[in-house]
């Protein structure tokens, strides 16, 4: 298989997760991240599964990290229990900009009251000047939930 054919097909996959239906729900959240950085933390609903998630890492140098994340429900599991894959680019404001792009990996859980708590591990690259890789980015979050959609 070609490099073309694989690019093509990974794309048609991706279109299909991205419009496909969910169980899960998307809510507006805003709260706190801690792990490598402390950061704020907020999701933002893009539909029935796909939601916005952004971060604002303020512990060390400013950074701003948004992930396209998509949300399951486990069949059988736990009502509030979701998992959830994304992908997204983050922005580096310090001495020198940075462009990096990373994956958003993790669980969560969404109490009956309007909090939700969750561990997640965003491993990523810079690729901007110096291409290099991070994977020491894991977190926990409290985000107390605004709105259900």
């Amino acid at each position: 298989m070609n490099t073309i054919s694989k690019i093509i097909g990974l794309g048609l996959i991706l279109i299909l997760v991205i419009f496909s239906e969910s169980k899960a729900q998307s809510n507006l959240e805003v709260g706190v991240r801690f792990g490598r950085d402390f950061s704020i933390d907020a999701t933002f609903p893009l539909s029935k599964a796909p939601r916005l998630h952004t971060t604002f890492y303020v512990e060390n140098d400013f950074a701003l990290g948004t992930y396209l994340d998509w949300l399951f429900a486990l069949d059988g599991g736990p009502e509030g229990l979701k998992f959830f894959p994304g992908i997204g680019p983050e922005f580096y404001f310090g001495d020198s900009f940075e462009l990096g792009i990373a994956g958003d990996f993790g669980v969560e859980y969404s109490f009956k009251f309007p909090l939700t708590i969750g561990i997640d591990w965003r491993p990523g690259f810079i690729i901007t000047e110096k291409f290099k890789g991070h994977n020491n980015n894991w977190g926990l979050t409290a985000r107390f939930r605004f709105v259900k959609v």
